[in-house]
């Protein structure tokens, strides 16, 4: 594959650290690479240094000559002066860019909301990083090196942007580095991982998936101060490839060794032994919306939303940008009064709120860490264990030296992870997630998730993160046209509804026309094969738990025995999955 650009011996240093020491790497035609690490290693810095945008101490940057070089970066240059549409296709003519499918397809996918003379100075925050983005990906490029796309992107506008850039150039040609926390994005769109750390770029094979597990082989030869962060990481890899079968199955490593790796890691969670532990703090009552509306002025919101809350659910709510999960979240936590309808909340409910606006710290900039933290006496139990408060922090990322900070000093990611801790300290039982990955790196969104494993309650959120959905919730729901719809199918089956709606466009203010219904004795029949259906779908559910735990109990050294297993399991999987399409299908028909 041909060269595009690459590095000799890069060195960046600024006066209180040093960022990279003799760094060299290269870029190939093909090459898809995502970019991963902690905050503050430098993966900004390399994609700068890259990009020629900044200046290596020492080094050089080489280029093939011709070749063109696209950048996202986190902050736009955007004229506020401007509009959006001479931000994103300057002053070409109109037949121009309307004659060109790749434009059109760019418009449609990033900025179809906006008004094409709107000005740039009128946008919100992610409209503009949306515009940025457009003005981007209409132009042709060798090589497009972006900086955190996903952010301020809803679940759709990832999806799209994935598809957008597996498909922009054709087989063994272009190149892409992404820096992205968004883990399942990483997944779709990367087929090498650069892991930026201790002053080095360390290169993986595959997407995220494959890089957890060559982590996790790297972590296992390390020295015994590695110990937490590798079983952090095998607890991460056996979800994988235990709870996303669609996605493990992508990434090409051998099966057994991941197996082996994982033999004696439990699930993620117990969840009977939570939701017994959410029973007998909450009770059966939790809070139930019914009939719930909301309107503001003439605009509704919500309407007709019938949700009973159970002890210790773990429910992700998905919806468009502006389509009402806020809102939502609103009602359950009582910070909004619906318009319709009621809302029925336990005697034993106690909310806790992660928002977006830092809420928790509002009050407390000045102060240090370390007084925060002692205003909770009480110890949290985590796995069996008592956890002091700090210990707590440390488990979240925080270094000791972080103690003695200001709260108004840490970074946006830190004071998510202490905003989180907080509002666990203060012992809700049913807690309310809004976006709470902003600003997170991979490794503490792990840690974050690991922590939510112990915590016995409800749990609710809204985030645009399709990995962290995924792994810390048991169901979705979407808000679509104002009412709460649940999928049996997840995200997948939102994205599906969201397309097909796009598809099938109506006049403003019409309804869509229901489907015909079937006559009586077919509805009759429906009914009993969804009833046989579900009865099928709970025996493939424990015999797939059953495999899993032959699995995990069978010798490892028996390849043949444990690839026997695999296959029945894949066999498991496939028929459920065919099970569960056909169980939407009719659910739908018969309304």
């Amino acid at each position: 594959m041909a060269h595009l650009l690459g590095a000799e011996a890069l060195h960046l240093e600024y006066p209180t650290r040093i960022v990279f020491d003799s760094v060299t790497l290269g870029v190939n035609d093909g090459d898809r690479i995502g970019i991963v690490g902690r905050n503050g290693d430098g993966k900004s810095s390399l994609l700068g240094m890259l990009s020629g945008r900044l200046e290596p101490d020492s080094g050089r940057v080489t280029r093939r000559g011709g070749v063109r070089m696209g950048v996202l970066e986190q902050s736009d240059g955007l004229d506020p002066g401007t509009t959006v549409g001479y931000a994103i296709v300057g002053d070409r003519p109109e037949h121009e860019w309307a004659g060109d499918p790749k434009v059109r397809d760019v418009i449609a996918g990033l900025v179809p909301d906006l008004g094409w003379e709107a000005t740039i100075g009128t946008l919100s925050g992610g409209q503009r990083r949306r515009v940025a983005l457009a003005a981007l990906l209409v132009g042709e490029w060798d090589v497009i090196a972006l900086d955190e796309p996903t952010n301020h992107l809803d679940v759709e506008g990832i999806a799209w942007l994935a598809a957008h850039l597996t498909t922009r150039w054709a087989r063994n040609t272009g190149g892409l580095l992404v820096v992205t926390h968004d883990r399942w994005f990483l997944d779709e769109v990367a087929t090498a991982t650069w892991e930026v750390h201790d002053r080095i770029v360390e290169p993986f094979e595959g997407g995220y998936a494959a890089y957890v597990l060559q982590r996790v082989e790297r972590d296992r030869m390390a020295a015994a101060t590695e110990a937490k962060r590798q079983n952090l990481m095998r607890k991460e890899l056996a979800w994988l490839r235990r709870g996303a079968p669609a996605r493990s199955s992508k990434p090409k490593f051998r099966i057994e060794t991941a197996n082996q790796l994982i033999a004696d890691v439990p699930e993620p969670r117990d969840r009977l032994e939570l939701s017994r532990l959410a029973t007998a703090r909450l009770g059966k009552d939790v809070v139930d919306l019914l009939g719930a509306g909301v309107s503001f002025g003439d605009h509704q919101v919500l309407r007709d939303v019938e949700w009973r809350i159970a002890p210790g659910e773990r429910t992700a709510i998905l919806g468009a940008n502006g389509a009402g999960k806020s809102t939502l979240l609103g009602l359950v936590a009582g910070t909004v009064q619906p318009t319709a309808g009621r809302v029925k909340r336990g005697k034993t409910v106690q909310v806790g709120v992660l928002d977006q606006q830092f809420s928790a710290l509002r009050d407390i900039g000045d102060e240090l860490v370390r007084e925060v933290l002692g205003g909770f006496r009480q110890d949290f139990v985590v796995d069996g264990k008592e956890l002091t408060p700090a210990q707590l922090l440390e488990r979240l990322g925080f270094a000791r030296e972080h103690l003695s900070a200001r709260v108004e000093e840490l970074s946006g990611g830190q004071r998510r992870r202490l905003q989180l801790l907080l509002v666990l300290l203060a012992e809700p039982n049913v807690l309310i997630l809004d976006e709470p990955t902003n600003d997170v790196d991979t490794d503490m969104l792990a840690a974050m998730e690991d922590l939510l494993d112990t915590w016995p309650g409800t749990l609710l959120v809204v985030s645009h993160d399709r990995y962290f959905v995924e792994r810390v919730t048991d169901q979705q729901f979407a808000i679509i046209d104002g009412r709460l719809r649940h999928l049996p199918g997840g995200v997948d089956e939102y994205l599906r509804l969201r397309t097909s709606d796009s598809d099938e466009p109506n006049p403003a203010g019409s309804r869509a026309a229901p489907s015909p219904r079937s006559s009586a004795a077919e509805e009759r029949a429906m009914r009993k094969e969804i009833a046989a259906a579900e009865r099928k779908l709970e025996r493939l559910s424990e015999r797939v738990a059953d495999i899993h735990e032959r699995m995990a109990a069978h010798d490892q050294s028996d390849y043949q025995g444990l690839g026997r297993l695999s296959d029945e399991l894949r066999e498991a999987e496939a028929e459920t999955t065919a099970l569960e399409e056909r169980w939407l299908e009719l659910s739908e028909r018969v309304g």
